[in-house]
């Protein structure tokens, strides 16, 4: 059961969840969450619990309003993650990362600034080493997208620049998880 990947009510639970006890040191919606999964099954030694799971709420676990919601959150958050190590392990050239889309004159646009962001607090709460310069090269592709604030997008962006460096990105975690996984 906790592999079972998450159906679209569950992702809608998580969400709400994530609003309702989020702040502005938490993880604040899905896209940041997935990409902190994929960092921390990608890390280089396990995560305890004890320590990704605060994070994800700034570091204090918030006041539930009963412990069954605690449950419920935790487990969801479990079984995303252990599908996102699965996918990774035996079939990452199907791993999609949970991206948000926006319109941006008149074309959609894949924005991966939250995941990426979600990526690189995982990965410090993995404590990651100092990696080799390919896969150094490989985290520099997210952690630049991570560090750009999108939430308006200027009206001369480069539009196919800014989807190629997206593009990027997925590789970039899956390559970062086998080499991880290789060293352990």
């Amino acid at each position: 059961m906790l592999t079972q990947p998450l159906a679209p009510a569950d992702f809608d639970l998580i969400e709400e969840t994530l609003l309702k006890y989020g702040d502005d040191h938490s993880v604040l919606n899905l896209a940041e969450l997935d990409g902190y999964f994929c960092a921390l099954v990608s890390s280089p030694a396990p995560v305890d619990i004890a320590e990704w799971f605060p994070a994800i709420w700034g570091g204090q676990n918030p006041q539930w309003e009963s412990a069954e919601e605690a449950k419920q959150f935790l487990e969801l958050c479990v079984r995303h993650m252990n599908a996102r190590a699965a996918q990774l392990a035996t079939d990452a050239k199907g791993f999609r990362a949970r991206f948000d889309d926006t319109e941006h004159q008149g074309q959609t646009l894949t924005l991966a600034e939250e995941w990426c962001f979600g990526y690189i607090r995982g990965a410090a709460i993995g404590n990651w080493p100092e990696l080799p310069a390919e896969q150094a090269a490989l985290l520099e592709k997210i952690s630049w997208c991570a560090e750009q604030d999108n939430f308006e997008l200027p009206a001369d962006l480069d539009v196919q620049a800014h989807q190629q460096r997206v593009s990027e990105i997925e590789p970039a975690a899956r390559a970062l998880h086998d080499y991880s996984l290789a060293q352990r």
